[in-house]
């Protein structure tokens, strides 16, 4: 029988990861298939990104259209079925400080290792424009004291996102996450910060971890002010999300299989390759040794 660690055990690898380690990078999973390739390249932990969860669900754009329990249940049968701790998209939380509370306590019975909750109104934008508009800070702050709260496992974080680079000066920015690290925020992640100078006095004000996040991470992203990988490190970053990563190599792997079978090609391409790890990606000899263990017991 497959063997997973349990839910704290995780929550406690994660936070020992952010302790430990200069730089965590978490790769977003969408199904069980990036799951397990995150696992098998050794990445230590990941996360699920509600935009690409909007997009692949609903085939709507990130604007708060999936709900809480869809959120929630795609939490579960990822986290139930995954070795390494993985963290979760709480949009703004589903409604005002009771809201919160509410959705922590089901993201952490889902098993969770925390969740990314964000500071702009609902209904939130789309994209990073001017347009953006973000709650007060006292507000905020009573959702952060209300997550913290509601969580029983002191080891699930409350990863704090801010959308406000887009519509508040760099030191009314500082301010405000200051006032978040201090209601209880275990992470703060700056949405779109506008550049490397942004991001370092961030860093440096912040006594909490700073979290990115950084599309494929194989170019600089928007999300990331643009700044690479490697410079997010330099600057104290002590984490990364990868949102767009597999989901974008997945989008083009399967293009690309498309485009060979209208060619009638025969040369081996990505669908070939995959096609071929599946049986060991999901364990199938296993599975079937667990089997066969059962029919034993049924047969007496």
């Amino acid at each position: 029988m497959l063997a997973f660690p349990d839910a704290a055990s995780k929550r406690a690898a994660l936070r020992r990861q952010l302790q430990d380690d200069a730089f965590v990078i978490a790769p977003a999973i969408h199904d069980v298939f990036s799951l397990r390739l995150v696992e098998r390249a050794g990445y230590r932990s990941a996360c699920i990104s509600g935009a690409m969860l909007a997009m692949a669900l609903l085939g709507q754009p990130d604007i708060g259209l999936l709900g809480l329990a869809e959120s929630v249940e795609h939490c579960r049968r990822l986290v139930r079925v995954a070795r390494i701790p993985i963290t979760a998209d709480a949009d703004a939380g589903y409604g005002n400080a009771r809201g919160v509370f509410h959705t922590v306590e089901l993201f952490e019975e889902a098993g969770a290792a925390g969740v990314n909750l964000e500071d702009q109104v609902v209904p939130r934008r789309y994209g990073a424009g001017p347009d953006k508009e973000v709650v007060s800070v006292t507000e905020m702050c009573g959702k952060i004291r209300a997550a913290c709260r509601a969580r029983r496992d002191e080891g699930f974080l409350v990863i704090v996102r801010t959308d406000a680079c887009a519509v508040e000066s760099v030191d009314d920015v500082v301010t405000r996450v200051l006032a978040y690290e201090e209601a209880g925020a275990d992470l703060i992640l700056p949405m779109a910060p506008r550049g490397e100078a942004e991001i370092d006095g961030l860093v440096r004000a912040l006594h909490v971890p700073v979290t990115i996040s950084a599309g494929t991470g194989l170019a600089p992203a928007p999300s990331a002010g643009g700044v690479p990988l490697a410079r997010l490190r330099e600057l104290g970053v002590r984490r990364v999300s990868l949102t767009t990563l597999l989901p974008g190599a997945a989008t083009g792997g399967m293009d690309e299989a498309l485009q060979a079978l209208e060619r009638g090609a025969s040369e081996p391409c990505a669908a070939v390759r995959g096609a071929a790890m599946l049986p060991a990606l999901m364990e199938v000899a296993t599975q079937h040794a667990f089997e066969s263990t059962l029919l034993a017991v049924e047969r007496g």
